[in-house]
């Protein structure tokens, strides 16, 4: 049996469960998936300061889980520590934001990012530059709203976050739309039933990466 480790690197055991739950049913019946949600940090990550606390928990959490598993994946949007996890670790890691950033961009796509979080669209920029896609990125969407607000009121939060994908695809010019954040892997599926074709949800993204990755290892 194949196993992959899902890291949320935000406290909220909450979030940890509800990103399996979009996860697990993507999975072939040889493969299963274990959580492990961090013990110190932020409940949600929202800026810079808890991104990279986030980053020494998921080295942690990686290298004492790292022997029981066959691959990681790092479930928030900034990958926080997911480049000195394969600095240390042989197994594949993947991080959700690349892998959607990825995916999004696939094909030549101009792609956009719709987010709640108004303190890491810096960190999120230079995500996509470290990746060499700045030539199609249409850039970063934040409704109005506290994010922690937002996050306790799903119906809001989902009306959000369809109103900053209409405007990357509308205003911007956007093919694809990342949902940028790992507790927003639900409203990232409500909204893909949207705008079909056009939502990039990042644990699936993350999922179908890590599973490449792992059928090219064993050839």
């Amino acid at each position: 049996m194949t196993t992959i480790l899902l890291i949320n690197p935000n406290t909220s055991t909450r979030s940890t469960e509800m990103m399996l739950s979009v996860a697990g049913p993507l999975l072939p019946d040889a493969v299963t998936l274990r959580g492990v949600t961090a013990k110190s940090g932020a409940a949600m990550i929202v800026d810079e300061a808890a991104l990279a606390e986030a980053a020494d928990e998921v080295v942690r959490i990686g290298l004492a889980e790292a022997s029981r598993v066959d691959a990681i994946i790092v479930s928030a949007f900034g990958n926080p520590g997911v480049g000195a996890l394969r600095a240390l670790l042989r197994v594949p890691v993947v991080g959700i934001g690349e892998a959607a950033i990825l995916k999004a961009a696939a094909k030549g796509y101009r792609f956009g990012i719709a987010t709640t979080t108004p303190d890491l669209v810096r960190s999120i920029e230079a995500g996509v530059r470290d990746l060499g896609l700045h030539g199609q990125f249409t850039g970063v969407r934040v409704p109005d709203g506290d994010p922690l607000s937002l996050a306790a009121d799903p119906p809001a939060q989902d009306q959000a976050l369809a109103a900053a994908a209409t405007a990357c695809i509308e205003q911007d010019g956007a093919d694809t739309v990342v949902i940028g954040g790992g507790p927003l892997s639900a409203a990232a599926a409500r909204l893909r039933l949207r705008f079909p074709d056009r939502i990039v949800e990042p644990v699936p993204a993350a999922i179908q990466k890590i599973l490449g990755s792992m059928f090219m290892a064993s050839r």
